[in-house]
């Protein structure tokens, strides 16, 4: 399977899943990063993460980073999640091209996304987040930090918190060598402050956490379901991109993650609303059915958590 998921990753357009694995090794035992980086369409490079949850052996490498060759400098997409997985992207940039790192965008406010801030910070390169993301970091920053030193031990040696330097609120328009950026934030979705990166001009949409289809998409308490679906339908929908770097799993197209997120969402919440008419409790709602989704990754570790922030969620709508 894991061949299929290498052969797969090379075409433009998936045909079918590259089914991602916990028991998956790690990739690119000469580096830190859990998979090299690889060049998606023209340009545009990911390294994709484990789909696994942060461990040690994946040093916290388990979601995408990626990065474009625009021609005039190279911007990153998610900061990485510590000091450590900075300086081994970076490296593998520099062995891409010679054009110097101009911007860092964060996806979201979770620490996988910002707490290589600070190596980036301090080679004085901008970094760009969504006020949302902004606060979420302000806020959860120090756990984060507290967990990659439990679970990562030396490869968070050197890492630090560093906000930011840069914020948007709706959108950023960013022209770099031959490539026009949007920065976007669609709408509500996974998390505070989720943000897309997309390419008009290749058709290309870095998706961040509004896009799964290996794993289990993460609910969080605050999430809006509801909400997280009519972002899918009224704003990444119309843009209908070629290409789609989720936040966590190989590139793949809209159709795939259209399957594996905007689908689940909505048979959860159908799930979910026909035990609460039945008038089940939470503790019923742990156990609706989500079969359908059991070859996801982390399905074990958040199926039943998800259907239960559901249910908190809808009990009252």
């Amino acid at each position: 399977m894991r061949t299929l998921a290498l052969l797969l990753v090379a075409g433009p357009v998936f045909a079918v899943p590259a089914l991602a694995s916990e028991d998956i090794p790690d990739q690119y035992p000469a580096s830190v990063l859990y998979a090299k980086p690889v060049e998606f369409i023209p340009h545009v490079f990911t390294a994709t993460g484990a789909t696994a949850p942060p461990t040690y052996e994946n040093a916290g490498h388990n979601n995408n980073l990626s990065f474009i060759v625009t021609g005039d400098g190279v911007v990153v997409i998610n900061a990485g999640a510590s000091t450590a997985l900075a300086r081994a992207l970076h490296d593998e940039i520099k062995a891409v091209t010679d054009q110097q790192v101009k911007l860092v965008i964060n996806e979201n406010g979770q620490g996988h996304a910002m707490l290589g801030n600070g190596y980036w910070a301090s080679l004085g390169v901008p970094i760009l987040a969504h006020e949302d993301a902004v606060a979420e970091f302000e806020d959860s920053s120090g756990q984060s930090l507290a967990a990659l030193k439990s679970y990562a031990r030396e490869n968070a040696e050197g890492t630090t918190i560093a906000l930011p330097t840069e914020t948007f609120t709706d959108s950023k328009t960013i022209t770099m060598g031959d490539v026009t950026i949007e920065v976007l934030h669609l709408g509500p979705a996974h998390s505070p402050g989720d943000t897309q990166v997309w390419i008009p001009q290749w058709s290309v949409m870095i998706a961040g956490d509004l896009a799964f289809h290996e794993r289990m998409p993460p609910i969080f308490e605050g999430t809006c379901t509801s909400c997280w679906i009519e972002t899918w339908e009224t704003k990444l929908v119309p843009l209908d991109p070629t290409y789609v770097i989720p936040g966590h799993g190989h590139p793949t197209n809209l159709a795939q993650v259209t399957r594996y997120t905007r689908d689940y969402l909505v048979d959860l919440r159908a799930k979910v609303g026909a035990h609460i008419e039945e008038g089940g409790d939470l503790a019923g709602a742990y156990y609706v059915d989500q079969s359908a989704w059991q070859r996801l990754d982390t399905f074990e570790e958040l199926a039943t958590k998800n259907a239960g922030v559901v249910f908190a969620e809808m009990e009252f709508e």
